[in-house]
């Protein structure tokens, strides 16, 4: 099939709604407060900001166009506009090779948990040693492993129209909703109120280097940046959606999935 003929997102919000879910993860809601935790809260939230409009915009923006522009995938699309910076691309297919085993082993632990709430027996999976009795088990935690590399390739395998975008389209906002949930829930906890104080006052003498790496370096997970991932999204984009409005959509939907 040719670049033009293969499938691709019907429209903005269907790319939007697929590109937030590939960027807003496990690694928005368990590392994002964990490390606004440890490197002083506001200000760690600040930099984060400053970097995700500045740098992160333009590299996401950047890696979007170069995607549209080529229609190829990441290694092929740097390839095409200079043979020099083809070890880009094959550095962006060697990162999520190395993050995909344990983001599924992750993944397997979520649709077991899910499966539990969905069945009504939630409350059995809030016991404190549920978790480690789950994981030490021999064969429970692969099998729910599986599961989950399954039902990713049944959507995968279902095309960027018919799968991707349209289980994006159902799952993202549920995320969103969930989130809010989860932050009202937080903020009617016994000293919520220091813990957000903590979170959007900034401290700037906590400011230092390692606070910039920190907020760096969460920007990367949030946007999924320098994986290949917004290349490979951006190369199964309409040519008549706005670049810019689209790639701006991603950045307050990034931000907003935060504990």
């Amino acid at each position: 099939m040719s670049r033009e003929g293969r499938s691709g997102f019907t429209g903005k919000i269907g790319f939007v709604m697929a590109a937030a879910s590939s960027a807003v993860g496990l690694g928005n809601l368990w590392r994002f407060p964990y490390l606004a935790a440890s490197y002083g809260g506001g200000i760690f939230l600040l930099c984060y900001v400053i970097l995700a409009v500045t740098f992160g915009f333009s590299l996401l923006i950047g890696e979007i166009a170069l995607g549209r522009m080529t229609r190829l995938s990441s290694i092929k699309a740097f390839d095409g506009i200079d043979r020099r910076f083809k070890f880009c691309g094959i550095l962006g297919l060697i990162i999520p090779t190395i993050i995909e085993p344990y983001y599924g082993v992750i993944g397997g632990w979520v649709t077991k948990y899910a499966a539990l709430f969905l069945t009504g027996r939630g409350a059995a999976a809030t016991d404190d040693y549920y978790f480690s009795n789950y994981i030490t088990k021999p064969a429970e935690p692969v099998i729910w492993f599986l599961v989950f590399l399954l039902l990713t390739a049944a959507v995968v395998l279902l095309g960027v129209d018919k799968g991707i975008e349209k289980a994006s389209t159902v799952m993202m906002p549920s995320l969103i909703i969930l989130s809010m949930g989860i932050a009202v829930y937080i903020a009617t906890r016994p000293g919520a109120g220091d813990g957000i104080r903590y979170f959007i006052r900034p401290d700037l003498s906590r400011f230092n280097g390692k606070t910039v790496l920190a907020a760096l370096g969460q920007l990367f997970y949030s946007l999924s940046l320098a994986m290949g991932i917004m290349v490979s999204y951006g190369s199964y984009m309409r040519k008549e959606d706005n670049l810019e409005s689209s790639s701006c959509s991603l950045i307050p939907l990034s931000l907003s999935c935060r504990e």
